[in-house]
């Protein structure tokens, strides 16, 4: 017998998405390197801060120890007012990437000082990092706000020093802030892209996972079914053996010799199935070839099945119609495991005078099996909690079948199990 298992190895944890394949190695070493960035800053964004707010700081300091009075409109600005409007200017950034809107409002005096003044200082154009992190993480609406909060000095210092035209003042900032809003919104949307194509990359494992999970639950269940049918059938075969071995023991020891041998070879054939059904449950995936290559029953082993039942006691007539064709072998074991659970179920609750018939009627567009016996079994003992009539529906399910299933009038009484399985259309 011969059952598809699917493996799988062992999780451990989500493993880290390689995006470098096929990259140039510099490339490569590029984004290894941003990477492992990226992972401290994650670890500790708290130090990352600080050194780049010290950059800010260090470079804005160095422009207010005289450089500043090159470009400004005014210099004689008193030093401490341009040390406070630097430090006003830098120190606020330390804080831009989680409130990147209040540290703008924070800059906003210092740069009406700025403008109001003429000192005109470099680091005015660090409000373009704060307008960077809003166009990362606020919503649009707040960039315009922002160029509101960058035009308004801006027009404060045109009118307090009107040098040159006023395009003059306020192009270049205009340009610089699209520029900087810009740049924010396109690596914003590639973020959002990445972090969507990974969600649909974990959305896809988990439906993998969720998919494997259903197809072994399935496999475990054909396989509580098929080893059902092998030990239900061949345990009532064995019983029924036993017990007319035991009954002609005292009279004819010759035919408790026959049954007793019988009840071995029996044994025997549930044992072989029993461990082909079983190899396939094996951990290390290194079943036997034996096991791999043994065929599943099939229409042809009907004969032997219902010789089996036959010696085990109960007389059973089988007529075939009609010309199986190329039946695939799926419903030819539908068909041999529904004969094979009604006979054992004959076996079980018919009586010690039942008989039973098998009648299967190959047509053209499908296969009919009817099961009768003539037990005086009821109901309630063949409608138990057992598994065997609903392991048959299912397998007829699988194939869109019909099953019926239950007890004949009286008289004469007994039981029926219908069969209808259509064939494939090209068949």
């Amino acid at each position: 017998m011969r059952i598809a298992r699917q493996q799988r190895p062992p999780r451990t944890g989500p493993a880290p998405q390689d995006w470098s394949t096929g990259a140039q190695p510099l490339t490569r070493r590029l984004q290894r390197l941003t990477e492992r960035l990226r992972a401290f800053d994650r670890r500790r964004p708290l130090v990352w801060d600080l050194h780049l707010t010290g950059v800010f700081v260090f470079a804005a300091l160095v422009d207010a120890a005289g450089g500043w009075r090159n470009v400004a409109f005014n210099d004689e600005v008193p030093s401490w007012l341009v040390l406070v409007m630097s430090l006003g200017f830098s120190v606020p950034l330390l804080w831009r990437r989680g409130h990147p809107l209040a540290v703008l409002l924070v800059m906003l005096p210092f740069s009406l000082a700025n403008a109001a003044s003429g000192a005109h200082l470099q680091a005015s154009f660090l409000q373009m990092i704060a307008v960077l992190n809003i166009a990362l993480r606020l919503p649009l609406r707040t960039l315009v706000w922002s160029l509101c909060t960058v035009l308004v000095p801006l027009a404060v210092g045109a009118t307090a020093y009107p040098v040159g035209s006023w395009d003059q003042q306020f192009v270049p900032m205009l340009y610089s802030f699209a520029l900087v809003a810009l740049l924010g919104l396109a690596v914003r949307s590639r973020q959002e892209y990445t972090a969507s194509l990974v969600e649909r990359a974990r959305q896809l494992e988990v439906e993998r996972d969720q998919q494997a999970q259903l197809a072994a639950a399935a496999e475990r269940t054909r396989i509580a079914r098929e080893m059902h049918d092998i030990i239900g059938h061949n345990l009532s075969v064995i019983t029924g053996l036993a017990d007319g071995g035991a009954y002609a023991a005292a009279s004819s020891p010759q035919r408790a010799a026959q049954a007793l041998e019988a009840i071995g070879t029996t044994s025997r054939q549930a044992l072989t199935e029993l461990r082909r059904l079983l190899d396939v449950l094996r951990e290390d995936g290194d079943a036997p070839p034996a096991a791999e290559l043994a065929p599943q029953p099939a229409l042809t082993d009907l004969e032997r099945l219902v010789d089996g039942v036959r010696g085990a006691g109960l007389p059973v007539d089988l007529t075939v119609e009609g010309d199986p064709g190329r039946l695939p072998a799926g419903r030819q074991l539908t068909v041999y495991r529904v004969v094979q659970e009604a006979l054992t179920n004959s076996l079980k609750h018919g009586g010690p005078k039942a008989t039973a018939t098998v009648a299967v009627r190959y047509g053209a567009d499908a296969v009919t099996v009817t099961v009768t016996d003539t037990g005086a079994g009821g109901d309630a003992t063949r409608t138990g909690t057992g598994r065997g009539l609903a392991g048959m529906r299912e397998r007829t399910a699988m194939y869109d079948g019909t099953l019926e299933a239950g007890p004949l009038r009286r008289p004469p009484g007994g039981w029926r199990v219908r069969l209808h399985l259509p064939k494939e259309p090209d068949q």
